[in-house]
């Protein structure tokens, strides 16, 4: 999982982002009904890449960023992103 987390963590790089938080949630999960074995990842990015942004635009780019790995490797993604200003 560790790769995995590391994999993430180079992906969201260009959001230049001044705090990212990962963690691992799957352990608490698991066997849980439709999981074919991807992580549960609890995200938190700070980026000024997200002023004037809607939520759902944040997101938008955040997934982008992570698409191919939705739902293999990541099967839950729990994600909050804020601007500097925000955090």
């Amino acid at each position: 999982m560790i790769e995995l987390l590391e994999e993430i963590r180079t992906r969201l790089a260009p959001l230049e982002a001044q705090e990212v938080s990962i963690h691992d949630d799957s352990a608490a999960h698991a066997g849980h009904a439709g999981n074919r074995g991807g992580g549960h990842i609890e995200l938190l990015i700070v980026s000024s890449c997200f002023s004037g942004k809607r939520s759902v635009d944040r997101h938008r780019m955040v997934y982008t960023l992570l698409a191919d790995l939705i739902p293999q490797r990541i099967h839950a993604l729990s994600l909050k992103a804020f601007t500097p200003d925000e955090f």
